[in-house]
C-alpha cells in the first residue's frame, strides 16, 4: 500500500522536474532519447548539435530511388531498452524483421574446393566450433586444422578471465586455423576489430565461465548453445529495422520532442563547458556559420527529412541545471577537459571506414545464393586491411571488412528496389587520398570476389566515411568507460551517453542512455532520497 504522503512528493518531483533546465549536447540517437527522456516529464530541454541536421548515425537516404541506410540498419528485434522506445513512438507497426538467410565466410584460405566460400558453420559462437569434426567446419579449416582443435578437449582447462584476449585464447585452445578461418572474418566483419583486440567476457558472456566449468573450449560453446531449461535452444537475435529506413527512427523522436517543446537546434557547435559553484552548468555554443554549404549530395538526398528547429543567428549561452554529452568521445573529452574533469588520455583511437552502398542489376544475386552477408578470410601471412605491418599485395577480396545484402535480408528493401535490382554495401578501411570514383571501383570488385560472382557497373553508388566509435567488444573498454563514468558521476547534474561508453549498436546506446539519465532525473525529482518504488512514485515521474 502506497504511503499517503505519495500524492504530495509526486506534485513535488513533477514541479522540480518543470522548473529544471537541460542542455543535451549532441542530437545523434542517444541525445534525442535523453532529451524526451526529460521533455515527456515537462523539463525546460535544449538540444545542440554541430551538424546541419538530427539524428547522427540514423540516417536514411534515396539510392536510385530506394530508401538506404548509411550507417545504422538494424537492431536486435528482442532488445527491451529500444523496444520500449519503438512502441513509445509508435513505430511498431513498420518493424521489418529480417529474412532467416546466413553469413558466408570466402577467400583465399577456403579455396582448394568447388567455391572459395562456404556459409558460417551453425554450432558457433563468434565462429568458435562446438565440434571441430562437424562437415561446415572441417570444410573450412580442413583435416589438419580439425585435428588441431581437438587438442583443446585434451588441454587442461584455465581459470575464469585468465585470457581476456578472444583471439589468443582460441589460438591457445583451438589452433591458428579456427582464428584466422573461422574467427577473424566474424569478429572483423562485426566489430572491425582483429581476434586479439577482442574482450572475450564482453563480446561473448559466460564463455569463460562454461570453459572452466566444462573443461574445453568446444564444451563452452556447446554448453552456451545448449537448449535452454524451458527446452528452446538459445539463438542468435533476430535482427530487425524500420520499412522506410531506420532514419525513421531519428524522425520520429526529432517530431516528438518538438512536440513536446523541446528547442532543437543544428548548426551549434558547443565549444564550452562551465560549472558554477551552485552546481549548474553553462554551456556555450557560437553562432551557426551562415556560409554553409545546405545543397545536398544528389546520391544521398534524405527519404525522411528529419524537421529542426530554426537556428537563430548569435552566440547560444544557456543555463542548465542538467548537462547531457551525447557526443564523439573526442569532442566529449575535449568539453569535460575544458570544465576540469580529464576523462580522455587512455580512449582508444576510433577507425574511419568507407561505406559504399551499390545498386546493381544482375540475375545471380537472385535468391541470395551467399546469404545476408559475406565475411572475407585474409590469405595466411596477410594482416588484416589496416592493420599494422599489413601486406600491400593486391587482393582485392582482403580490401573489405564485409558484403551486406541489405535487399536480401529485408523484405520492405527488397520490395522497395523491385525484381532484379539489389543493394549492395561494402565496408573498407578509408583512404582520404582514394577518390571516389577509386574507392566504388574497389568495392564493387570486392564484392564481386567475395560473393563470385560477375557485378555490372552499379546504377547508383554512393560512398561515405564515418568514424566509428571502438565497440564495447574491445579489450579495455569496460575499464575506461568505469574511469569516465566514475570522474563524471562526481558532478550532480552531469552525464555522458553515446556509442563511446555504450558500445556500438543502437539498441545499447539506447539502453545506456536511458539509465543514465534516470539515474539523474532520480536524483533530481527526488533529492537526498532516491526515486519512489510504488506505482504513484512512478507515474508522477511520468514513466
Amino acid at each position: 500500500m502506497a504511503d499517503s504522503t505519495e500524492p504530495a512528493r509526486g506534485a513535488d518531483a513533477l514541479l522540480r522536474a518543470r522548473r529544471t533546465r537541460v542542455v543535451v549536447v549532441g542530437g545523434g540517437v542517444a541525445g534525442l532519447v535523453s532529451a524526451l527522456e526529460w521533455a515527456k516529464i515537462g523539463a525546460q530541454v535544449t538540444v545542440l548539435d554541430a551538424a546541419g541536421r538530427l539524428g547522427g548515425s540514423l540516417e536514411t537516404a534515396l539510392l536510385d530511388g530506394i530508401p538506404v541506410d548509411l550507417v545504422a540498419d538494424a537492431f536486435p528485434a528482442q532488445a527491451p531498452a529500444l523496444a520500449g522506445v519503438i512502441d513509445e513512438l509508435r513505430l511498431r507497426a513498420d518493424v521489418d524483421e529480417a529474412a532467416p538467410l546466413p553469413v558466408w565466410i570466402a577467400g583465399p584460405a577456403v579455396a582448394g574446393r568447388a567455391s572459395n566460400a562456404a556459409p558460417l558453420p551453425e554450432a558457433t559462437v563468434l565462429g568458435i566450433p562446438s565440434n571441430a569434426w562437424a562437415d561446415d567446419v572441417r570444410r573450412v579449416i580442413g583435416w589438419r586444422g580439425a585435428w588441431r582443435a581437438y587438442l583443446d578437449r585434451l588441454r587442461p582447462p584455465l581459470t575464469i578471465g585468465h585470457e581476456r584476449s578472444l583471439g589468443r585464447l582460441v589460438r591457445q585452445r583451438m589452433g591458428d586455423r579456427v582464428v584466422d578461418r573461422l574467427v577473424a572474418p566474424v569478429t572483423r566483419g562485426l566489430y572491425g576489430l582483429d581476434p586479439d583486440e577482442v574482450d572475450v567476457e564482453a563480446a561473448a558472456p559466460g564463455l569463460s565461465t562454461a570453459l572452466t566449468r566444462t573443461g574445453s573450449l568446444a564444451g563452452a560453446v556447446f554448453d552456451l548453445l545448449a537448449p535452454d531449461g524451458d527446452g528452446s535452444a538459445t539463438a542468435p537475435a533476430t535482427r530487425a529495422t524500420l520499412r522506410g529506413g531506420f532514419g525513421r527512427l531519428a524522425t520520429a523522436l526529432t517530431e516528438r520532442l518538438l512536440d513536446l517543446g523541446a528547442d532543437l537546434r543544428v548548426d551549434h557547435r558547443v565549444t564550452s563547458l562551465a560549472a558554477a559553484p551552485d552546481g549548474t552548468w553553462t554551456v556555450r555554443a557560437p553562432a551557426p556559420d551562415q556560409a554553409r554549404d545546405q545543397a545536398p549530395d544528389q546520391a544521398t538526398d534524405a527519404a525522411a527529412a528529419v524537421p529542426s528547429a530554426a537556428s537563430p543567428p548569435g552566440e547560444v549561452v544557456v543555463e542548465a541545471d542538467v548537462v547531457v554529452i551525447a557526443t564523439g568521445a573526442r569532442v566529449a573529452a575535449a568539453l569535460l577537459d575544458g570544465a576540469g574533469i580529464r576523462v580522455g588520455a587512455d580512449a582508444p583511437a576510433a577507425p574511419v571506414r568507407d561505406v559504399v552502398d551499390l545498386v546493381v542489376v544482375t540475375p545471380a544475386l537472385d535468391g541470395a545464393p551467399r546469404g545476408r552477408a559475406v565475411y572475407p578470410v585474409v590469405a595466411p601471412g596477410r594482416a588484416a586491411p589496416g592493420a599494422a605491418g599489413a601486406d600491400t599485395t593486391p587482393d582485392v577480396a582482403s580490401a573489405a571488412l564485409s558484403v551486406t545484402l541489405p535487399s536480401a535480408e529485408w523484405p520492405s528493401l527488397a520490395a522497395a528496389a523491385g525484381p532484379g535490382r539489389h543493394v549492395l554495401r561494402v565496408t573498407l578501411d578509408a583512404d582520404a587520398a582514394r577518390s571516389d570514383e577509386a574507392t566504388i571501383d574497389l568495392a564493387r570488385g570486392a564484392a564481386a570476389a567475395l560473393l563470385g560472382v560477375d557485378l555490372p557497373a552499379p546504377h547508383a553508388a554512393g560512398r561515405r566515411t564515418v568514424v566509428l566509435e571502438p565497440p564495447a567488444s574491445r579489450l579495455g573498454h569496460a575499464e575506461h568507460v568505469t574511469a569516465v563514468r566514475g570522474l563524471t558521476s562526481a558532478h550532480p547534474g552531469l552525464a555522458v551517453v553515446g556509442s563511446w561508453v555504450a558500445g556500438s549498436g543502437v539498441a545499447a546506446i539506447v539502453a545506456d542512455a536511458l539509465a543514465e539519465n534516470d539515474r539523474i532525473r532520480s536524483a533530481v525529482l527526488w533529492p537526498g532520497e532516491g526515486a519512489p518504488t510504488s506505482d504513484a512514485g512512478d507515474e508522477s515521474a511520468g514513466r
